[in-house]
């Protein structure tokens, strides 16, 4: 559903109403609404969602609505609400010696990327903001952003254990995006695409032509292309920037109110984009496992969502069960066991597409 879909279809509905120049505009506008709204109540659900798989593998209940008066509704469905409305209305202090411009611009810049970065995600077989020839290069690219704006709320805060926290998230996600880097281009090699559409349609055909499952390499492949973006979310084990134990609250520690909920929430969406370029790349995206059943543009819809949330939910099933690792032991695991893996399973499955085709 591009933009060129949705003019048309204004078009087709209000010509006589409005000029050719607002109906652009107005088709411009339109996903970045939906969007947005979709990234807010996406926000709401995964929140609850990890309250409640935190709370059952604590063996507790977590969030509940109880009693009269003001609660968190029924099974705290309104839990997340009543978190966001705190945040937004509390106090939004900016440190007397911090550099206000940059302290303000950087939640803003890490949401933006984010944001951006969603439009290249296929949704459906025709649902995609902006169908791109190189989607995947683009993502990256966007994600890049992070970096810079991890640093600036760092730097701009004025304290020690933000500017810590920024200059170590700054080396684990650059030092990440290169084994996530490496497995991606392993998946460029098999497709012989960019685009994020073509890639899927190469995987057409059920779950076996899915690509995790094209060749020997490409299970060690996917595992370390999820283990690095899970380093790069900043998740738990892989939490150092923001690690309560040593930095306070890292780079957000002069953060609040709204602009922390910003940074908040950039990392579930981020958390959104990762896992959607994981199951676009290797779980066969909107394609059905099964052959030329249940593969209907509806059901394509389906099979990209729940392959996109069962990749979030592993993600917090971590979070819970894993504990963090020490710095050493993050850099070593990059650029001693995920780099030289990556290099090699590039050049074992180019060996590999030239024999095959051979």
């Amino acid at each position: 559903m591009t933009v060129d879909f949705i003019y048309n279809l204004l078009n087709d509905l209000l010509s006589g109403f409005l000029g050719n120049d607002l109906l652009l505009i107005l088709a411009m506008l339109l996903p970045f609404f939906a969007l947005f709204g979709f990234i807010t109540v996406y926000g709401f659900g995964v929140i609850y969602a990890e309250l409640k798989v935190s709370s059952f593998i604590q063996d507790k209940t977590g969030p509940m609505g109880q009693g009269y008066g003001f609660h968190a509704g029924k099974w705290g469905f309104l839990q997340p609400v009543a978190d966001g409305l705190h945040l937004f209305f509390k106090e939004d202090i900016i440190p007397a010696t911090a550099d206000k411009p940059l302290f303000i611009f950087a939640p803003f810049l890490i949401f933006i990327g984010m944001f951006v970065g969603i439009i290249a995600i296929p949704f459906g077989e025709a649902i995609i903001i902006s169908d791109m020839n190189i989607g995947i290069f683009y993502i990256l690219g966007i994600g890049s952003l992070a970096v810079i704006a991890l640093i600036l709320a760092g730097w701009s805060s004025n304290n020690k254990w933000a500017l810590y926290g920024g200059m170590r998230s700054a080396a684990q996600i650059i030092s990440y995006e290169i084994p996530a880097g490496l497995s991606l281009i392993v998946v460029i090699l098999l497709a012989s695409s960019l685009s994020m559409q073509e890639i899927i349609s190469y995987q057409s055909g059920g779950m076996f032509n899915w690509i995790i499952f094209d060749n020997p390499f490409m299970p060690i492949v996917f595992i370390i292309f999820f283990i690095s973006v899970l380093a790069e979310t900043n998740r738990t084990p892989f939490d150092l920037p923001e690690s309560e134990s040593e930095l306070v609250a890292g780079f957000v520690t002069e953060y609040s109110g709204t602009r922390y909920a910003i940074f908040f929430l950039s990392e579930y969406a981020n958390m959104f984009v990762v896992s959607a370029v994981a199951a676009t790349a290797f779980l066969g995206g909107w394609q059905s496992p099964f052959a030329n059943f249940l593969n209907s543009p509806a059901w394509g819809v389906f099979w990209m969502m729940s392959k996109t949330f069962f990749l979030i939910f592993v993600m917090i099933w971590v979070r819970w069960t894993v504990p963090r690792l020490r710095v050493d032991q993050l850099m070593h695991l990059c650029w001693k066991v995920f780099i030289p893996i990556g290099l090699f399973n590039v050049f074992a499955v180019a060996i590999w597409i030239v024999v095959r085709g051979s």
